[in-house]
């Protein structure tokens, strides 16, 4: 992470015990406090930082034993878009193709690790809380805030892919069985999710987009009640409607400068890396190429026919800024260019990386002004079928505007939103869960499924607990159904 994994790096030995093969069992090692560690409120504060470093995990070529380094959120396009009809992975060979095929196990190592990473986040935000009367006065509640936020898009990263999952909301030590691995009900999850955000309404202002905010605890706010199972539509219209009327976020005029001009006006929280630093950057864009493979191996996110037939028809100016043919792929064979390795230049032949395709520094966006926008309409369409309400109308044609779709829209059906969220956010790793928010999942996924040759059943709205947590939680923990 740019500017901030610094400030923790050079004490991390002292914030949490060191690392063994196996540190996360799944309490890690780094889960138990140093307690004389956290004597002042810049000991806090880098405490915090240590959080946003386990959001951003390490870099695959940095450390290719996918046992002894987690990757944070670099593996989350598995678990997302390629669960959906979007893309799916150049080849059949290893774990990672197991997404798209929906064959992923209970052995899977990316599931396994993405799981883990969301409790190291869990694990370390419980540690900084439990010494955060060490901090100044002053900033206890803005710290503690920040910290929530953190843990809250943790727990609503894993109910939404494996539901029922433990609840731990305060350091436990290793043994306490019954906390690290007793499966909480996802509505009783919800519950601290939001009382976690809205803390962090209250206590942050929008000074960071690189780390917790306001609008980003509004924007996740507004997401985590559209998804629940009853969801709080009012309130995620409110949500929105405050960022919107806060004036401090906008369009990018050049879609693409949403993705190269990182922290622009668009973003409202995205996890940051730098270029060239193999502590500090990531391998998921190298590994989005493919005809001019720059990753460690075959290509993943290759878009598949459908989407770009969405984008044919609905994507407007975003599809040359989303996705390429490189002049020489089929429909079926594009691949995203919304993350290429800072540094690329495609129009040569064949196509320049850069120097450091493989430590790329391109920012990983949780939240973008875009994205509160297509809420909004979905809140003020509150479950139904259709709207044509003056509000979501200008919501939803600015999004199209930007895209040169100016044609003036006067009602907007569900599936018209969902096709927008699409071509708008392809790639951002939104698609599966609008997918579930919408009801379609099942419907949309099977078809895809029988389209490709797959075979995709409910269980698979799911991902299975990990084996290795449940064999060692000596059967207290439970298995998803189906697995």
């Amino acid at each position: 992470m740019k500017h901030i994994k610094y400030l923790v790096f050079a004490i991390t030995g002292l914030i949490f015990t060191s690392c063994s093969d196996d540190f996360l069992n799944p309490l890690p090692d780094t889960a138990v406090a140093v307690e004389s560690f956290f004597q002042s409120d810049e000991d806090v504060l880098a405490g915090i930082i240590g959080i946003y470093d386990s959001y951003q995990g390490v870099n695959e070529n940095t450390q290719t034993n996918i046992g002894r380094a987690n990757r944070g959120v670099q593996f989350l396009h598995l678990l997302t878009e390629h669960r959906t009809d979007n893309t799916r992975n150049a080849t059949l060979e290893g774990s990672k193709s197991d997404f798209h095929r929906y064959v992923v196990n209970a052995n899977n190592v990316e599931s396994e690790d993405f799981y883990q990473s969301m409790y190291q986040v869990i694990f370390r935000v419980n540690n900084v809380l439990s010494f955060i009367d060490v901090a100044d006065e002053s900033n206890q509640a803005s710290y503690a805030a920040e910290a929530k936020f953190l843990r809250a898009y943790a727990y609503f990263n894993l109910v939404r892919l494996y539901s029922d999952v433990p609840l731990v909301t305060s350091v436990v030590g290793p043994t306490d069985s019954e906390a690290l691995f007793t499966r909480t009900p996802v509505a009783q999850i919800y519950v601290q999710i939001v009382e976690d955000l809205q803390e962090a309404v209250n206590n942050l202002d929008n000074s960071f987009k690189s780390r917790a905010s306001k609008a980003a605890a509004q924007a996740l706010l507004a997401k985590v009640y559209l998804t629940q199972s009853s969801p709080n539509y009012s309130g995620a219209q409110q949500l929105c409607e405050s960022i919107i009327n806060s004036g401090e976020f906008d369009l990018e005029s050049n879609f693409s400068d949403v993705f190269y001009s990182e922290l622009n006006n668009e973003i409202i929280f995205a996890i940051q890396y730098e270029t060239g630093n193999s502590l500090e950057s990531q391998s998921f864009s190298s590994e989005f190429t493919s005809a001019f493979r720059q990753g460690r191996e075959d290509g993943q996110n290759i878009v598949n026919t459908n989407l770009f037939l969405d984008f044919a028809t609905h994507g407007g100016n975003r599809t040359a800024a989303s996705i390429t043919n490189l002049g020489i792929l089929g429909q079926d064979d594009n691949e995203v260019i919304k993350f290429l390795p800072d540094g690329s230049d495609i129009t040569t032949s064949p196509p320049s990386y850069g120097g450091n395709a493989r430590n790329a520094g391109n920012d990983y966006i949780v939240l973008r002004y875009a994205d509160v926008l297509l809420m909004h309409v979905e809140a003020i369409m509150a479950g139904g079928s259709q709207t044509s309400n003056s509000n979501a109308l200008n919501s939803f044609q600015e999004v199209r505007d930007r895209a040169g779709l100016t044609d003036l829209v006067s009602n907007i059906t569900k599936n018209d939103l969902l096709t927008e969220r699409r071509v708008e956010l392809a790639f951002e790793n939104q698609r599966w869960f609008d997918l579930l928010r919408f009801g379609v999942a099942e419907e949309v996924l099977s078809a895809h499924a029988t389209d490709r040759g797959y075979v995709f059943s409910g269980r698979d709205l799911l991902l299975p607990i990990p084996a290795r947590e449940i064999n060692l939680s000596g059967g207290l923990l439970t298995q998803n159904p189906g697995y």
